[in-house]
């Protein structure tokens, strides 16, 4: 499952998507809005996305898991809009029969997500504003 919201998002609701009596394990990624970037404070954090190629490509990043991990069910859901300081901009949840599977499996899709995803992120500070380059 994978999907780009306007509202904020229910981590319960994440974590019972991949809940599997075939699994014990679920890693969950939670990303927020932190208060500074390299020392300068942050506002808030305004996201856009290229909404249909973004559903697409985080569900490459699902299958592309499935075929590396023993991968029961994974989600992720991803934030756009406006969000303030320790918002939640991006859920991924992963189950697996064991825990490594988990944590690699879920460290590979925030990291994919990042490189390949098309979700920008701009920076609002107090004297500006700028485009992080961290997606593509």
């Amino acid at each position: 499952m994978t999907s780009i919201t306007h509202k904020s998002i229910d981590l319960q609701s994440v974590i019972e998507a991949v809940q599997s009596p075939k699994c014990g394990a679920i890693d969950v990624f939670i990303g927020t809005v932190r208060e500074q970037t390299k020392g300068k404070a942050v506002l808030r954090l305004d996201f856009e996305a290229y909404e249909p190629m973004a559903i697409k490509e985080m569900q490459k990043i699902i299958d592309r898991a499935h075929a590396q991990w023993p991968i029961e069910k994974m989600t992720i859901v991803h934030r756009v809009g406006s969000l303030a300081i320790g918002e939640v901009a991006v859920v991924i949840a992963v189950s697996t029969p064991h825990r490594a599977a988990s944590f690699a499996a879920c460290q590979f899709a925030i990291d994919t997500l990042k490189e390949t995803v098309p979700i920008w992120k701009k920076e609002i500070f107090e004297d500006g504003e700028v485009w992080v380059a961290a997606h593509p």
